[in-house]
């Protein structure tokens, strides 16, 4: 039964992660990047929020902060605020399909940050997963151009990529957290906040424009992106006997992106998108295959 509702979990946070990208777009449309981080970040905080009162973990808030408050301000800094910035700016110089293929080499990051922050030895695996990988990252970047090396946007891919590694250091620096996931996760979000609302104000613009479309998208984000979702993949990983079927969904999701990103948009998704992707796919699978043989030693 536990491996029912794990499944059920998982799926569910994969489906839900691979209709992002489609809301990104949607709420770029009319939201400048630092507004849709301020707006999503404060959806987020009170879903959480909720979850943790029902969860009866409100009471760990402040014990959790003031433990270590420095810690967890710089955990803020990192993700949400400049994380979902930087991602946001990508989107909204890219192509949403190759945005999120980019961002998608952020596991192959993280082997690397490893090795240089956690002393985590690199294995000829490694080696070849981020050979496929940043392979698949020039083919999306260059449109299939490899030996021009063209980038119609050097600035949003570059962006992309500086993403992967703030979203690798936030986990490297999650490694040495002790508190609940969720609550933790909350409290970077309360932190980044009142940064975000400063940096909203500074830009000067205005909501007054925003349609009730725009409102929509945006919650939606604050939910599924980064509120909801994180709490469903947390909970089908807490519940299986086998992390690596329940982590493997995940592969599952730029290739559904990619056809929502086509349907509900209309984003032209160039070929040389897709073949990247499975470069990446590729990569990461290739790791996948070196871990779980460490594990089966």
């Amino acid at each position: 039964m536990n491996e029912r509702r794990a499944l059920g979990f998982g799926l569910s946070a994969v489906l839900l992660w691979s209709t992002v990208a489609t809301a990104f777009k949607l709420t770029l449309a009319e939201f400048s990047p630092i507004q849709m981080l301020t707006i999503a970040s404060i959806v987020s905080s009170i879903a959480l929020i909720v979850i943790c009162y029902f969860q009866g973990k409100l009471s760990q808030l402040s014990t959790t902060f003031f433990a270590n408050p420095w810690y967890y301000l710089l955990l803020g800094l990192v993700n949400p605020l400049a994380y979902y910035l930087i991602l946001f700016k990508a989107y909204d110089l890219l192509p949403a399909s190759q945005a999120q293929a980019i961002n998608y080499s952020w596991a192959i990051t993280l082997t690397l940050m490893a090795a240089v922050f956690l002393g985590q030895k690199i294995r000829k695996q490694d080696w070849v997963a981020c050979t496929f990988s940043y392979l698949g990252v020039v083919v999306i970047a260059t449109k299939g151009d490899v030996l021009g090396m063209q980038f119609d946007s050097p600035l949003g891919v570059g962006l992309a990529l500086l993403s992967t590694l703030l979203w690798a250091g936030y986990w490297i620096l999650n490694t040495k957290n002790k508190a609940d996931p969720v609550v933790g996760v909350l409290l970077g979000f309360l932190v980044a906040l009142p940064f975000a609302i400063g940096l909203t104000l500074y830009e000067g613009q205005g909501f007054s424009q925003i349609t009730a479309k725009g409102w929509m998208a945006v919650t939606y984000v604050g939910l599924f992106e980064m509120g909801i979702t994180f709490v469903l993949w947390l909970s089908a990983l807490k519940s299986t006997n086998n992390t690596a079927r329940i982590s493997n969904l995940i592969f599952a999701s730029p290739f559904i992106s990619l056809m929502l990103l086509a349907t509900i948009i209309g984003e032209e998704i160039h070929p040389s998108t897709l073949f990247g992707l499975v470069l990446i796919i590729t990569g990461l699978v290739i790791q996948q295959l070196k871990l779980s043989k460490g594990k089966s030693v």
